[in-house]
């Protein structure tokens, strides 16, 4: 099953995508109160959209939203380890991890506030000059739990979408000196869509070393990257069994992969200095995420909104 949300004129409601066509549910109907179980209510509804649907749309007739508009949490991970080694490279480090990095899988907290549709446009955070896209899978909680294992953390997982956390390199320069984790950097945009793809319509692509579906990422139609979700790091199952840990995961939370290997700019800097790189996205510039078994994003990037300082020369 393929679903989205999408605005036909009267608000958000939920749709299941088949042949370029959304048969839509009930207006006010989100995916959101379809989770919550191991799949049988969206096995449901979209029996219903199948057989009486409350209207069909052609997909170009509405506005994709992000598939979970407002998700109760985001967590981002960092389940590609050589995404790391390449940023490290580009920028003149050894590419050797500290042990931590194989201890534990990384994750920081992204504003569900920035949560953005597939063909949203995307402003530069205010200030920054070293904008940035990162190609992303991220995976829908379906299912609550806490304390999960590893081994079966995964069944919690409803489905799969693009997961595009947009980052402002250089003020991820200064929350790194600051040293308590992703600010500024992450804030603006993070980029869901276009659609909810369930496990049962992915489990062909489900192999020993993961989800094998290749995704690429392209600028003004360029391809910056390809790569697929095989031979992750860390699996599914171990970050959400880790992510789990004392607390609760609950229906609609998005967990992101992690970037794929080559998939961001930074990873492309080919300068000493990576201000002076010529490659960050400007305004006008069309970024977009795309994959068979997923769909694509496509988006302009705009300019920077006007920065107020907070200080005299700040």
């Amino acid at each position: 099953m393929r679903w989205v949300t999408y605005d036909g004129g009267d608000g958000p409601r939920a749709g299941l995508l088949e042949d370029e066509t959304v048969r839509g549910l009930p207006a006010g109907t989100t995916l959101l109160s379809l989770l919550g179980d191991d799949g049988e209510r969206l096995a449901a509804a979209a029996d219903t959209a199948r057989r009486d649907p409350a209207e069909v749309r052609a997909v170009g007739e509405v506005r994709l939203l992000a598939p979970i508009p407002r998700p109760p949490s985001v967590r981002d991970g960092l389940s590609f380890l050589d995404h790391l080694r390449g940023c490290y490279r580009a920028l003149g480090r050894a590419p050797e991890l500290h042990p931590a990095w194989s201890q534990a899988p990384a994750f920081y907290f992204g504003n569900p506030a920035a949560v953005v549709g597939p063909h949203d446009d995307v402003a530069i955070a205010p200030g920054s000059r070293m904008f940035d896209l990162e190609l992303e899978v991220g995976a829908v909680v379906g299912r609550a739990g806490r304390d999960l294992h590893p081994d079966t953390a995964a069944d919690h997982i409803a489905g799969f979408t693009f997961f595009n956390d947009w980052t402002a390199r250089d003020h991820q320069m200064r929350d790194m000196a600051q040293g308590i984790g992703m600010g500024k950097a992450k804030d603006m945009a993070i980029t869901l869509g276009p659609a909810l793809v369930t496990v049962d319509e992915l489990a062909p692509h489900l192999g020993p070393d993961g989800y094998a579906f290749e995704v690429a990422a392209t600028v003004n139609g360029r391809e910056i990257a390809k790569g697929s979700l095989a031979g992750m790091d860390w699996t599914w199952g171990e970050q959400l069994a880790y992510m789990s840990r004392g607390t609760d995961l609950v229906p609609g939370d998005v967990i992101g992969s992690g970037t794929v290997p080559g998939g961001c700019l930074l990873e492309h800097v080919d300068t000493a200095d990576p201000a002076a790189y010529g490659g960050w996205l400007q305004p006008g510039d069309v970024v977009s995420l795309s994959s068979d078994a997923l769909g694509a994003t496509r988006q302009v990037v705009r300019p920077a909104p006007p920065m107020t300082p907070l200080r005299t020369g700040h």
